[in-house]
């Protein structure tokens, strides 16, 4: 699982790069689809903005999937700012792509923000009741599944 991860992070630039295939006019015709720039006015700008905010997402998403630790669920919060950030950039018809956004992050927010502090709370009870490390609540509270696909169950 390791070297999987290592290699999507280490491939990572030549996903930012790809744009670079991408020709500098409005209208980018391939064998697949055929994508209209009407707000950049040119594909290749169009698609430097849409890795711009692609790779973050991918990197956090890794980061998401991989982190052990209790407070892994705070990376839902710029992940779905990214999210947000990349359907109003695939939206041909946006004028101001990063604003007003946080009114839709408040809900979010709402639910992250309080269960990251009362997990933090029992971390510290149990600390003060008990004599155990940090590391060793730490490591009772880490999830920890048998497979990728087990994992990927737990968040869905």
């Amino acid at each position: 699982m390791g070297s999987l991860v290592a290699i999507a992070i280490s491939i990572s630039p030549y996903f930012f790069y790809l744009y670079e295939s991408v020709p500098n006019q409005p209208i980018w015709d391939t064998f697949l689809f055929t994508y209209k720039s009407e707000f950049y006015n040119s594909a290749n700008v169009a698609f430097w903005t849409i890795t711009g905010k692609s790779i973050p997402l991918y990197f956090l998403t890794i980061w998401f999937f991989t982190c052990r630790h209790w407070w892994y669920h705070a990376l839902l919060i710029p992940m779905t700012m990214y999210i947000y950030q990349l359907t109003n950039v695939l939206n041909d018809d946006l004028h101001y792509i990063d604003s007003f956004e946080l009114k839709y992050f408040i809900p979010l927010m709402a639910l992250i923000i309080p269960s990251i502090y009362l997990i933090r709370a029992k971390i510290f009870n149990r600390i003060n009741s008990v004599n155990k490390s940090t590391q060793e609540l730490e490591d009772e509270m880490r999830i920890r599944p048998l497979t990728f696909i087990q994992k990927i169950k737990q968040y869905f």
